[in-house]
């Protein structure tokens, strides 16, 4: 719910209240804020579901086609703005244009109260239009390779702006660079690492397969500086991993992670889609 979870964000920064309708969502939206400042878009590469799924229909594409197919580049990089022109708009019909009494009636609205109950039922009770859509999606992702993270996520937007302020980079050693290309080849986004000194792009997603992928030793590395602040893929790995199980842990004990949504109040929700068949409107 990452529309609940920006409402609620804008909600605690204007009025001090941390709601508890869906806290769950704005724990994790500040996570992940936290990590595309600090950590790139490493939410991405190593945390994300539908990262991993992108991953997997990447190699159903490798068995399907000898080679990589791609995007010319006049339509890839009108493409890839996609993401950013959905992220914008979800940026400024709630960051700008909705007010704190607005904000209010969207949080404790039996439609938002509702969504997670919404959301189960869209997986489980899946309807044609969104099996046609998940399926064409599917399709478009082994043609091309992570088309929903390159092209339509508005979350891979945030963080992609949001890796520009990360002191992390990828860097590369000029002076020992045999160039032989094999960071190019094996980097999921097609940037052209090969060329850079320092990797600025906002489809780098620290997947680190390129620093993995280079034969000469300290010429790739993931670093804050180009002489100082050198980190391994574990050690990446590791941090990005602990920063969202030590993040989601306290959330949890300090009671910010479970909605107060009572299980009277969640079945009147459910009573009401039973009677009503639309019970998801803002009152």
């Amino acid at each position: 719910m990452p529309i609940s979870a920006l409402i609620s964000l804008k909600y605690w920064l204007l009025t001090g209240v941390f709601n508890k309708v869906h806290p769950a969502g704005l724990i994790l939206l500040l996570i992940i804020i936290v990590t595309g400042l600090f950590l790139k878009r490493g939410f991405c590469s190593w945390v994300c579901p539908a990262g991993l799924a992108s991953e997997y229909l990447a190699k159903v594409h490798g068995l399907l086609f000898r080679k990589l197919l791609t995007l010319p580049r006049w339509l890839d990089y009108p493409l890839r703005g996609l993401k950013y022109l959905i992220l914008l708009f979800f940026l400024w019909s709630i960051m700008v244009q909705m007010n704190v009494v607005y904000l209010e009636r969207f949080i404790y609205s039996t439609y938002n109260k509702a969504a997670d109950i919404k959301m189960l039922k869209f997986f489980t009770q899946i309807s044609m239009t969104t099996l046609l859509v998940l399926a064409g999606l599917v399709v478009l992702s082994i043609l091309i390779r992570s088309f929903w993270c390159r092209y339509l996520c508005p979350y891979g937007a945030l963080l992609g702006a949001l890796s520009w302020l990360s002191p992390l980079k990828i860097r590369r050693n000029q002076d020992t660079c045999i160039n032989c290309q094999k960071c190019t080849k094996v980097c999921p986004v097609q940037i052209l690492v090969h060329k850079e000194t320092s990797v600025l792009s906002d489809e780098c997603n620290a997947c680190l397969q390129c620093v993995d992928a280079c034969p000469v030793s300290d010429t790739l590395y993931l670093s804050v500086g180009r002489s100082k602040g050198r980190m391994s893929g574990w050690t990446y790995a590791v941090i990005i991993v602990l920063v969202f199980l030590l993040g989601t842990t306290l959330a949890r004990l300090t009671g910010f992670w479970q909605n107060n949504i009572s299980v009277n109040e969640y079945r009147y929700l459910i009573q009401q889609a039973t009677q009503t068949g639309h019970p998801y409107y803002i009152e």
